[in-house]
């Protein structure tokens, strides 16, 4: 075996051992407001129950290994002393990705990642109304363990209220697993999905993705792309050129002789395909076309 000292090696590589060593981990989709009432989304991982009675969750907002900032949600939790953990299941884990996205502060996170707000009935954040289950949370103390870059926050929670929806309920009021699809992280970009197994989801970009909020809207309302394939597209910097698409559509006319007179629809379910291979390019340059 390989062993080593903590100390010894540098925090980001230190922490991409553990992220890989202590995984699936379950992913809590923290919704916050901060003092001026902006509502802030965002993942954490670092994330499980600890208690029925009280009922309590922690979760951590680390501080970023790289720079030692710290995240907007943690800024939130001290302000306000609320949240509320939405879990995740497979249809919106692309959202999901999207929302880690550090946008700057003050964006919605609701309106880049495309999910719907709805509000709580006993604290002041929303929550995401796609998440099958809701818990709305006041913040019994936050347990700082460090101040270097990588140092973890224990966010303690108590759950004063819970939403399940009736989709992933037996008929003796017990949650179905296997119909709540929940999914957890790994190390790196891998993903487990309770009842599939892995799969990878690219990190968000570094450089801001242009978010589902500005997506075209004949793409963004439609029938056919998922919340996930929405997330696919939003997570681009930049929509391509009318050269690049009329390139493109020349090139694959050969392939599909109608794809120029195809409509929205038939556009809409070949981009879906692209998409199904991970090909956000291809997917983008056809439904613009």
């Amino acid at each position: 075996m390989v062993s080593f000292i903590p100390q010894d090696l540098k925090t980001s590589t230190l922490h991409g051992y553990l992220l890989s060593a202590v995984a699936p981990r379950p992913i809590a989709f923290a919704s916050t407001m901060d003092a001026d009432g902006n509502p802030n989304l965002s993942p954490f991982s670092f994330f499980n129950v600890f208690s029925a009675n009280p009922p309590i969750l922690i979760f951590s907002p680390a501080r970023r290994v790289r720079d030692n900032t710290i995240k907007h949600t943690l800024e939130n939790v001290e302000a306000t002393k609320e949240v509320v953990i939405n879990v995740v299941n497979y249809d919106i884990v692309q959202q999901m990705s999207l929302s880690s996205t550090e946008y700057p502060k003050g964006t919605n996170e609701f309106d880049k990642a495309g999910l719907t707000m709805v509000a709580s009935d006993l604290i002041k954040p929303f929550r995401v109304a796609e998440s099958p289950i809701q818990l709305e949370c006041k913040v019994n103390e936050i347990v700082k363990l460090g101040t270097e870059g990588g140092a973890g926050n224990l966010v303690i929670c108590e759950v004063v209220k819970l939403h399940i929806t009736e989709e992933v309920l037996n008929d003796d009021q017990t949650v179905n697993q296997e119909a709540l699809d929940l999914v957890a992280r790994a190390g790196g970009s891998y993903y487990s999905r309770a009842k599939k197994g892995f799969f990878e989801i690219p990190k968000p970009l570094q450089k801001m993705g242009i978010g589902v909020d500005n997506i075209p809207e004949h793409v963004r309302n439609s029938m056919i792309l998922t919340g996930n394939n929405l997330g696919m597209l939003a997570n681009v910097e930049a929509l391509p050129t009318k050269e690049e698409i009329n390139k493109f559509v020349d090139d694959i006319s050969e392939r599909y002789p109608d794809i120029k007179s195809a409509s929205h629809r038939e556009k809409h379910k070949l981009a879906r395909n692209y998409l199904s291979f991970g090909d956000v390019k291809s997917a983008w340059k056809l439904l613009l076309s």
